[in-house]
């Protein structure tokens, strides 16, 4: 039975309204199904607007719905219209979305463009900031250490609680609405501090200076632990940003890795011991140049050298990264039968118009694509698919049909492009 404060309780009783009568009622459900004994305030959400369902309910239902029906139907679960006047907590949107300059070559085409776009109107109107970007942290969504938020997209999730040390768990489309709405999400799971010591002591063998070998680390970790929280030593490098987030992006892939400690670098694992909350006889997994050739070769399913698609940019691309690209595309042309696609926000895409970076990777034949990611790309299966992420990768298969896939650095990813053949290999 989950403890009501008086104001979670007056909002149930639907004296707040019956936008928040509707969202406690769900989180109410939700919380029992956890287990959890109570509620915590959040001020801090993160939502998904591209996950209505189903491409036949896009097309011929939504359509007909005007924006309150929308959401009351598809992000509050309920059946009955509720007219929400602004959300109590601070929101942001998430990269499922769409580029609507481009709806021809995303799922769900102009229709889910257009719906989308309806949303987004909405959202603008009941408090919603429309950030658009699996990476909320690099664009004004940055959350203090200890701060209870409730995020949705799984490598956000794991780099707010493991780099920026605030607390969420993984928030589905409808809780994360409804915590929006009350400022209210289940105590349960990280939100709990005995649940985010460290579990198995991660010992690093291998040299970490190249981004690939932190996906690669962390879908091989994640493979092994699952939800197990890691603790990862030896790490001789402080790593950026791009590093930190391959890292997040792999682990929740092949696993569901939402916390990790890198002892030494990250705010809550000044020591193994205080990582671990002093745990006797903890699990010892190495990783060395074994372990790393396995993450390897899950990640390569293709013997076609020939490479039809590259997309780069999951999570999202920092700034840094556009320049990285630009810099190798200056000069250089995109193979006539290979499409080259580098997924960002709009808010980091300006920058890149004002860098030029845009132009520059442009004029190579390539295109940056905002506010998308590349598992919204309508490929035709058959086409080889190449990538520097680890993430997406491992979800092309069952989200695009893409089968033949390839995963190196961005370096190989780049020369495919530039080829249209693949190259990259483990050395």
């Amino acid at each position: 039975m989950v403890r009501l404060a008086q104001d979670e309780q007056d909002m149930l009783e639907g004296k707040e309204g019956p936008a928040k009568q509707k969202a406690m009622e769900l989180l109410v459900k939700y919380a029992e199904a956890l287990g959890a004994e109570r509620f915590i305030d959040t001020n801090n959400v993160t939502i998904i607007p591209g996950s209505i369902p189903g491409t036949e309910i896009i097309q011929k239902v939504v359509p007909s719905l005007d924006a309150d029906e929308i959401a009351s139907k598809f992000l509050l679960d309920s059946d009955q219209t509720v007219v929400l006047d602004r959300v109590k907590a601070f929101t942001t949107t998430n990269a499922t979305f769409r580029d609507q300059r481009y709806p021809e070559i995303q799922i769900g085409g102009k229709s889910f463009c257009d719906v989308l776009r309806k949303m987004v109107d909405y959202f603008k109107r009941v408090g919603i900031i429309h950030l658009a970007t699996c990476t909320p942290y690099q664009v004004g969504n940055i959350p203090a250490k200890g701060e209870h938020c409730a995020w949705t997209e799984s490598s956000a999730i794991a780099f707010c609680n493991s780099v920026i040390g605030a607390y969420t768990n993984i928030e589905g489309l409808h809780s994360s609405f409804a915590s929006a709405i009350t400022g209210k999400t289940p105590l349960w799971g990280m939100h709990l501090d005995e649940n985010r010591l460290g579990k198995v002591i991660v010992d690093v063998e291998i040299d970490m200076e190249m981004i690939r070998e932190w996906y690669l680390m962390g879908y091989y970790v994640g493979g092994e632990l699952g939800l197990d929280v890691p603790i990862y030593t030896n790490i001789k490098r402080v790593p950026d940003l791009t590093r930190l987030m391959a890292l997040c992006a792999a682990g929740i892939s092949s696993g569901s890795i939402v916390k990790f400690h890198i002892v030494g670098i990250t705010l809550e694992a000044p020591t193994i011991e205080i990582a671990s909350g002093k745990r006797k006889n903890v699990r010892i997994l190495k990783f060395g140049k074994k372990q790393r050739e396995k993450a390897y070769g899950k990640l390569n399913h293709s013997n076609k050298d020939d490479v039809d698609i590259v997309v780069l940019g999951c999570p999202h691309y920092t700034l840094e990264r556009m320049g990285t690209v630009a810099r190798m595309l200056e000069g250089k042309k995109v193979h006539e039968n290979t499409r080259l696609y580098v997924t960002t926000c709009h808010m980091i895409k300006s920058l890149a118009d004002k860098m030029e970076f845009t132009e520059t990777i442009t004029k190579a034949g390539g295109l940056l694509l905002e506010d998308t990611c590349g598992l919204s790309l309508d490929a035709d299966p058959s086409k080889v698919f190449a990538s520097d992420s680890a993430k997406l990768v491992h979800y092309a298969p069952g989200s695009t049909g893409l089968k033949n896939t390839w995963f190196g650095t961005t370096e190989e990813c780049i020369q495919a492009a530039i080829t249209g053949k693949w190259r990259g290999e483990l050395r």
